[in-house]
């Protein structure tokens, strides 16, 4: 409960907190060739975003949080490939909406259990999402995946284009909305209540909170971002693959947190970045060992800089304020 003295609701922005969207904009016009790239790190940042709410800060243990990415990846693709619904606002509310109830509906069992059985429901509940993905072909194309997805343009202006401008701003846009949410949820009362929930759920019950109502609460928000992000990557991929709902984008999300900083916002912005940068530069240079460079990132991080990259930065602040 130590974390909670001092807590400030709803701080005001810090300067610092100005610096990931400035950098953005300047990426968009000086990095024009790494577009595409750039846009896949927002829409995972976004994800990680809503992990990170429920791992991070709700202390509720997850490995199937790609069943609500998929989800609404799938939703958006289905209605726009099947049904010919190609408005991509709508689309994006439509698959978190969707997300967001299946968050509803499993995390009211799921969260009545601790620890290891937690776990594994969560890992079934994705494991089963990818079986009826998988089985049900004629909607969802299989394990050819879901192709002819048409996303019209944005507010009937601007259109997907094939270097990835477009699809860029429109993550970012949507990244700093998602990113402006959760940061207002996380010091807002319900935030401090589930940060007091992680640190001693027994303590917060006995002075009358209801630990389960908040998390599911959270549970389901988080649900929803996932979903929209799921969504976001359809639209900017006009395809969508079983991929997104295996243990894969969840083990990586979960490494990409730790890697920036469980339970700090900007660790799902750290992570992500450089688990996507690292990748891309090693899937380049070495295609068959790329994955052998990110385990020794990740073993480097949790040898050697706990709490993530965030976690190095702040020992190196403290050391340098020491000899200063």
């Amino acid at each position: 409960m130590s974390q909670l003295i001092g807590f400030q609701a709803n701080p005001k922005l810090r300067i610092s907190e100005y610096l990931p969207w400035v950098l953005a904009l300047l990426a968009f016009f000086f990095l024009p060739d790494y577009l595409s790239l750039g846009a896949r790190v927002w829409t995972y940042i976004l994800f990680a975003l809503s992990l990170d709410l429920i791992v991070g800060y709700s202390g509720i243990i997850t490995l199937g949080h790609s069943a609500f990415f998929g989800l609404g990846a799938y939703v958006c693709g289905i209605l726009a490939a099947k049904y010919g619904w190609n408005e991509p606002i709508s689309l994006l509310l439509l698959s978190g909406l969707v997300a967001g109830l299946l968050g509803l509906l499993t995390g009211a069992v799921i969260l009545r259990t601790k620890k290891l059985t937690q776990l594994m429901l969560t890992l079934a509940i994705a494991a089963l999402c990818l079986e009826v993905a998988n089985k049900a072909t004629s909607v969802t194309g299989g394990a050819d995946g879901l192709s002819g997805v048409i996303i019209s343009p944005i507010l009937g202006m601007f259109k997907f284009d094939f270097y990835g401008k477009t699809a860029y701003l429109w993550c970012l846009s949507l990244t700093f909305v998602g990113w402006w949410v959760i940061r207002r949820v996380i010091y807002s009362p319900l935030g401090v209540s589930m940060i007091g929930i992680r640190e001693n759920s027994a303590r917060m019950l006995a002075v009358g909170v209801n630990v389960y109502a908040r998390q599911l609460k959270v549970y389901t928000f988080a649900a929803v971002v996932a979903g929209v992000a799921g969504a976001l990557l359809t639209q900017t991929n006009q395809f969508v693959g079983l991929n997104v709902l295996g243990f894969e984008p969840s083990g990586e999300l979960l490494v990409m947190l730790i890697l920036g900083g469980v339970g700090r916002i900007y660790g799902a912005f750290v992570g992500p970045f450089v688990f996507l940068i690292a990748q891309d530069f090693l899937a380049k240079q070495f295609p068959e060992y790329w994955n052998f460079g990110i385990g020794v990132l990740l073993i480097f991080v949790v040898l050697y800089a706990r709490g993530g990259i965030l976690g190095l930065w702040d020992q190196i602040q403290s050391r340098y304020v020491k000899k200063h």
